[in-house]
């Protein structure tokens, strides 16, 4: 017995311990700023074999044999960074593999021994909130524009000004388009969202957090560096400011690197992909769906070539020869068809990622099941309506697609179907019986701090211990998160708690507020999935183009204080949106007011 209860003291010792590691490991991979480069150099490791002098070469920059390591975790291994300058790439794989990480790296430029001379931009943190109106921040990120400028302000007011240099500089000025300067920087700023001149003209202070990222997104395409790298760069943006953006980079004359969990992005804007799988980098023409095509096929014929190795093993074992005799023959054989003089290692059976959404599916409700009915609203009585006379309902079979400008009130939209805030006028409608669930980025809050994820599935839909992880499984938590209390766990995974959760509450309508936020590539194609085989009905406000098609959803556009169905599907849309940007900046007294000229 004492025996016993040494093992068991044993095992939650070793337990404890590796939930240590893990908690560690996810603080030193968490998002760091990379002007902290102290703590950049502290936290990550890289090794490279490439010389700075070689890397720059046939008009494509190159590194051999690199390595990045995080808290002694290997993210990359004896990897080749291949970049053909001029092209657009996306740079996919699992979520905390070293996306984030390389990029950081890159920008860095020191580790993996870049030219230092070599111009690029890593767009990750937001602009300092200060007086600075936001469109006097963009313009002021062109150094080149403003020092020439400063020289010949100076020429000028001399007494004897030197005429050839001054010719030179209007020559400089022209050739980098200066005269268009102002009006380039507005046009970006308009179309990330902020289309009038007081919200250009407003100091960066007044803006929250999210709109900051805007403006650092703007300042970089403004500046366009020889390398531009964008992590997540539609997690900030409303659907408008992301068509508009995806629009604007298809044209990106210059070298595009792009981590992103939005698959219709990366379609439209990337001509290759690189894949981080299994601690390397691989290479593939195309956008996202052609490079999912290439993988399937090259995932058959590795899993083809992994059973023949097991299959040989098994024949050396059974005559006779040892597990490591067996190996070290393959490993040796595999190098000769290589013609390689380092010996081979075994291929490894490569780990699906697999997620899997599913929605309980509710007791059928006969409509009327939600809707509002001649609704005012307003925050307070004083202010101005936010919407007038709204009439809307849902019931089972419902698929919208909430879109519209930011700042329409999308959100106070959902927030009205949930009787999360009360109208003015008019009333809110709910059958009795129904079950509404609504999904959002402050949805995982409610979480117990002190209790697990686990436990509080348990809890609340009284379920075993092994179904608890299963349903938590299934929406991509990681297996360490689901017994570390909710409090330590990340937004991202906080995120997957709450949906799971809200899908074991089997609710006849789901309410989703930019759902996509947290979750990579496969989440998202899970959770489209899982929307389709939903028998209830479902309203989503998302900036996910592909999400709204996959899922088949009815555009609603909420404009004029009001919400209305559009005539036409999801293309149509994205046309009249960008015509009316186009207009916006192309038009002469449209832009002036957009100056503040008139």
């Amino acid at each position: 017995m004492e025996n016993d209860s040494n093992k068991s003291e044993k095992v939650s010792r070793k337990e404890k311990r590796r939930q240590k590691l893990a908690k560690q490991l996810d603080a030193e991979i968490a998002e760091m700023s990379l002007s902290e480069q102290s703590a950049l150099d502290a936290h990550f490791t890289v090794s490279t074999s490439s010389n700075a002098e070689n890397q720059l070469l046939d008009n494509s920059l190159r590194v051999e044999n690199f390595s990045i390591s995080a808290a002694g975790k290997q993210l990359l291994v004896n990897a080749t960074l291949h970049i053909t300058l001029g092209r657009r790439y996306g740079l996919v794989g699992p979520n905390g593999h070293g996306k984030t990480t390389l990029l950081r790296h890159i920008a860095d430029k020191k580790g993996l021994r870049l030219p230092p001379d070599l111009d690029v931009l890593l767009c990750e943190q937001e602009v300092v909130a200060d007086e600075t109106p936001a469109v006097q921040v963009v313009l002021s990120s062109d150094k080149k524009r403003i020092a020439l400028e400063d020289e010949l302000k100076r020429l000028q007011d001399e007494s004897d000004p030197n005429q050839d240099r001054i010719n030179e500089i209007y020559n400089e000025l022209n050739a980098i388009g200066a005269d268009s300067a102002e009006s380039r920087a507005r046009r970006i700023l308009a179309g990330l969202g902020f289309s009038t001149a007081e919200m250009q003209n407003r100091p960066t202070k007044n803006f929250s957090g999210g709109w900051r990222m805007r403006v650092s997104l703007a300042r970089a395409l403004f500046m366009e560096p020889s390398l531009l790298l964008l992590d997540e760069p539609t997690n900030h943006l409303d659907l408008n400011a992301v068509i508009w953006l995806d629009n604007y980079l298809q044209a990106w004359k210059k070298t595009l690197l792009i981590v992103s969990h939005d698959q219709s992005f990366l379609d439209n804007v990337c001509t290759d992909i690189i894949h981080l799988d299994q601690n390397k980098l691989f290479y593939y023409r195309g956008n996202y769906s052609q490079f999912k095509k290439m993988y399937q096929q090259k995932k058959k014929e590795f899993l083809k070539q992994y059973e023949k190795q097991e299959k040989q093993l098994k024949e050396l074992k059974s005559k006779g020869s040892s597990s490591k005799n067996a190996e070290s023959k393959i490993r040796e054989e595999q190098s000769r068809k290589k013609g390689e003089a380092q010996v081979q290692e075994l291929l490894k059976k490569p780990k699906d990622y697999i997620v899997k959404f599913k929605f309980v599916e509710p007791p059928p409700l006969n409509p009327p099941i939600l809707g509002l009915h001649d609704v005012d609203f307003a925050y307070s009585p004083d202010s101005t309506l936010l919407f007038k006379n709204v009439n809307f309902g849902v019931d089972m079979s419902s698929r919208i697609a909430i879109v519209g400008p930011n700042g329409v009130g999308k959100s106070t939209f959902l927030k009205l179907l949930a009787g999360e805030v009360q109208p003015l006028a008019g009333e809110l409608r709910t059958n009795h019986r129904a079950r509404i669930a609504k999904f959002d980025q402050h949805s995982g809050e409610h979480l117990p701090a002190e209790e697990t994820p686990t436990q509080y599935l348990m809890r609340i839909f009284n379920l075993n211990y092994q179904d608890a992880r299963k349903q938590l499984g299934s929406f991509g938590l990681v297996s360490h998160a689901h017994t570390i209390p909710c409090g330590q766990l990340s937004g991202g995974q906080k995120s997957r708690v709450a949906l799971c959760e809200m899908a074991l509450k089997g609710p006849h309508i789901l309410i989703l507020d930019e759902p996509t936020n947290n979750l990579d590539l496969e989440s998202i194609d899970a959770l489209a999935e899982a929307i389709n085989q939903f028998q209830g009905g479902v309203i989503i406000v998302t900036h996910d183009e592909r999400l709204i098609r996959e899922t088949d959803c009815q555009l609603w556009i909420i404009e004029d204080r009001n919400i209305a169905e559009i005539d036409g599907d999801f293309d149509d849309y994205r046309q009249e949106l960008l015509n009316s940007l186009g207009e916006t900046v192309n038009n002469p007294s449209l832009a002036a007011k957009l100056a503040g000229a008139i």
